[in-house]
């Protein structure tokens, strides 16, 4: 295997020994002191990525920001699905993929990857979010807005939100912060990941991402945390700004009704209260 200079959180750099490159190979060059990796986690990680004894073809450190991505559902390459479940956070870890566990015969011609290449990453585990993960149970409360719906539950847990009868529905999309967290402001064109419940302003749910618990009806829980898209056009565009940790409330106006070929019944406002976890 190569070594490696440099620690957790440091830009690494790989030297190569002579002969050919070893099969799928894991070697954890320091070890955290976190909760173990479980497949299904979000992963926010540093890392960087290079052909073996050649370029390097990607990397995060020069980016300045994490790359977050969910584990052992094929949302990555096969070799870090298998070679970073079951690993503490806060370790960097070396891999050494095969082409059968990095991008196949195809290679990826866009970065740069034959099909015969052996691929090495050393991958710096920041942090693993599991399914039932909310924000911060100590963000500083804000005020409630004017008008908003009733909101109950701990930081940090499930929300819950209820439409009090006769309250006015709102025509204007907003994003109001209901307990600011003390993480990294979320950039403006980025993907946060979030926890979130929603209901439409007839009280019905319009979709959750929290886990059913013991007992709850399972078909209405959700499967953990979301990547939504933070952009212009969106209704998480005032988001931007907003500190991760923080839990905040979305308000997303309702449609008339059309007509015509493409009719469309009229749809209610939809309020979510959204954990913020990371970008």
């Amino acid at each position: 295997m190569p070594t490696v200079s440099g620690a957790f959180g440091e830009k690494p750099t790989l030297t190569f020994p002579e002969g050919s490159p070893p099969s799928l190979q894991r070697v954890v060059l320091s070890e955290g002191t976190g909760p173990m990796v479980e497949s299904s986690d979000w992963l926010v990680t540093n890392y960087l990525g290079q052909i073996w004894g050649g370029e390097v073809f990607d990397n995060s450190y020069d980016r300045g920001a994490t790359s977050t991505f969910q584990i052992g559902v094929r949302a990555v390459v096969p070799g870090w699905d298998t070679g970073l479940v079951g690993v503490p956070v806060g370790s960097r870890v070396l891999l050494s993929l095969p082409p059968a566990d990095g991008y196949g015969s195809a290679g990826n011609s866009g970065a740069g990857i034959g099909g015969t290449d052996t691929l090495v990453f050393v991958v710096d585990i920041v942090n693993a979010i599991g399914p039932d993960q909310g924000g911060q149970a100590d963000a500083t409360p804000e005020p409630t807005p004017a008008g908003a719906p009733e909101i109950s539950g701990a930081l940090g847990a499930r929300p819950s939100i209820t439409i009090p009868a006769g309250l006015a529905e709102p025509t204007e999309q907003s994003v109001a912060v209901l307990a600011r967290g003390t993480g990294a402001p979320i950039v403006d064109n980025s993907q946060v990941l979030a926890q979130y419940v929603a209901v439409d302003w007839t009280g019905e749910s319009a979709g959750s991402t929290w886990p059913a618990t013991e007992g709850e009806n399972q078909t209405t829980g959700g499967t953990g945390p979301q990547q939504l898209p933070v952009q212009a056009g969106t209704p998480f565009e005032g988001l931007v700004g907003v500190p991760l940790g923080s839990r905040v409330l979305v308000t997303i106006p309702g449609q008339a009704a059309t007509t015509g070929t493409s009719a469309q019944p009229a749809q209610p406002a939809v309020v979510a209260v959204m954990d913020l976890l990371a970008q």
